[in-house]
C-alpha cells in the first residue's frame, strides 16, 4: 500500500501505531524517499540511522524526538496547531484503533486530533486494531471497510508515566490555582507542572476542560465537560476514558481553532514555558540549543483566553526561567502576556508598560 515517496502520517505519543511503525521501518530501505509527519513520540522507535531512507518532520522536540532533532534529521514545522490540517500533506495513514463496538464502529481510542483530516486526504489507511486501547468517544468512528489494510495486535500502548511533582512544582501550581475563576473551562498541557495544576485544582467542583492534550490528572478535577485531541498518560486514565460519555475527542480544527475555542467563557489557557523574558515574551521551543518544545497550540489557546469573557491566560514556569533575553524563539509575543506564575507568586502583566512589567517579573524572581 506504501509506494516510494509517499507521505506518510501516523498517531502521535500513546496513539502511536507501534507495530505497524515497526514494520516501516525494517523495510524503509524499499520505501526511499518517503516522507514521515510523527508528532510527538515517547516509544524511541525511530531512530536517528533511520533518516538514511525516510525524511522525518514533526511539530515539536518532545519526547524521543530530542533525540532526532540533536542529530540534525528532524525537520520542524513551526506551525500553530490550528493551521495544521491545512499543511499537512498525507498519502497513506497509519493508525492505531480500538476493536469495535456492538455496532461495529472502531475508535481513534487515544487520539484524533490531526487524524482526522490526514484520513480525508489519504489515498491508503492501514489499522492497527489494538485489542488494548479503549474505546472512546471520538469524533471520528470507522468500519472495517474504511481499511485498506488491517492488523490485529494486542500489546500495551505508549504509556506516558506520570512523575509525582516536587515542592517548587506544588508551589507553583498554588499560585497557579487562585488565578482560575469559578465556572472556568481550563486547558493545560503534558508534563509534570500542569498535572500538578490539575491537582492544585482537585478541590473544586465546577470546572470544564477543553485542551488538545487530555493529560494524567483530568480526572482528578472531575470536569462537568471533557473535550481533547488526544490522551496523553498511564492506564489509569485510559480506564477512566473508557466509554465514558463525558470525554469526548476531536479533531485539532475544533480544540484549537479559533471559532470553537471564541465560544468559551472563562477559558483558562495554563501553560509552560522554556523560558520568558522580563518583558512577557515567551520561548516555548529551545532549551540550550535543543529543540525540546513546540510552536504547537500554546498561542492559539493564550489568544483565545484573552478573548474570553472572565479568561485569563497562564504563564507557569520556575523562577530560574525568567531571564533578561531569551535564548530561544519568541513562541508567543509579549502582546499576548497574561499572569506568569512562579513558585514566589504571580505577576500580572495584563495591562502594564514595560517597565511597570520588568518590576513585577523581578518580584517574582527570586532574585529581588
Amino acid at each position: 500500500m506504501i509506494r516510494p515517496g509517499d507521505a506518510l502520517v501516523w498517531g502521535q505519543a500513546c496513539a502511536e501505531p507501534q507495530t505497524l511503525v515497526e514494520m516501516l521501518v525494517a523495510e524503509r530501505a524499499a520505501l526511499s524517499g518517503c516522507s514521515v509527519f510523527m508528532g510527538s513520540s515517547y516509544s524511541g522507535l525511530v531512530r536517528p540511522e533511520h533518516a538514511d531512507h525516510l525524511k522525518l518532520s514533526s511539530y515539536c522536540g518532545t519526547g524521543t524526538n530530542r533525540a532526532l532533532a540533536d542529530a540534525g534529521v528532524l525537520d520542524i514545522l513551526p506551525s500553530p496547531y490550528s493551521q495544521l490540517s491545512r499543511v499537512l500533506k498525507c498519502d497513506v495513514l497509519l493508525l492505531q484503533v480500538s476493536p469495535p463496538n456492538a455496532a461495529g464502529e472502531y475508535s481513534l481510542g487515544l487520539a484524533v486530533e490531526y487524524l482526522a483530516p490526514a484520513f480525508r486526504m489519504a489515498r491508503a489507511v492501514i489499522a492497527e486494531v489494538n485489542e488494548q486501547v479503549p474505546w472512546t468517544n471520538t469524533q471520528l468512528r470507522l468500519r472495517r471497510d474504511d481499511f485498506d489494510r488491517v492488523l490485529e495486535t494486542s500489546r500495551p500502548p505508549v504509556y506516558l508515566p506520570f512523575t509525582p511533582p516536587s515542592e517548587t512544582e506544588r508551589r507553583i501550581a498554588a499560585h497557579a490555582a487562585a488565578w482560575v475563576p469559578e465556572g472556568a473551562t481550563v486547558e493545560c498541557g503534558i508534563g509534570t507542572l500542569p498535572n500538578a495544576i490539575l491537582s492544585a485544582l482537585a478541590t473544586r467542583t465546577d470546572l470544564s476542560y477543553h485542551s488538545g492534550v487530555v493529560c494524567e490528572l483530568v480526572p482528578k478535577i472531575r470536569p462537568r465537560r471533557c473535550t481533547g485531541g488526544a490522551l496523553m498518560g498511564t492506564p489509569a486514565l485510559f480506564d477512566w476514558a473508557r466509554d465514558n460519555p463525558q470525554l469526548r475527542l476531536t479533531h485539532s480544527d475544533e480544540t484549537h481553532g479559533a471559532r470553537s475555542l471564541a465560544k468559551l467563557e472563562r477559558f483558562v489557557a495554563i501553560n509552560s514555558a522554556v523560558e520568558v523574558d522580563l518583558t512577557g515574551q515567551v520561548n516555548g521551543e529551545l532549551a540550550r540549543g535543543s529543540y525540546v518544545g513546540a510552536v504547537g497550540g500554546a498561542l492559539d489557546f493564550i489568544r483565545a483566553a484573552n478573548a474570553s469573557p472572565g479568561g485569563v491566560s497562564i504563564i507557569a514556569l520556575p523562577a530560574a526561567r525568567l531571564v533578561e533575553k531569551l535564548s530561544g524563539p519568541v513562541s508567543v509575543p509579549r502582546s499576548e502576556a497574561g499572569i506568569v506564575v512562579t513558585e514566589h507568586g504571580a505577576a500580572d502583566l495584563r495591562g502594564c508598560t514595560l517597565r511597570e512589567r520588568e518590576q513585577r517579573l523581578q518580584k517574582i524572581s527570586g532574585r529581588s
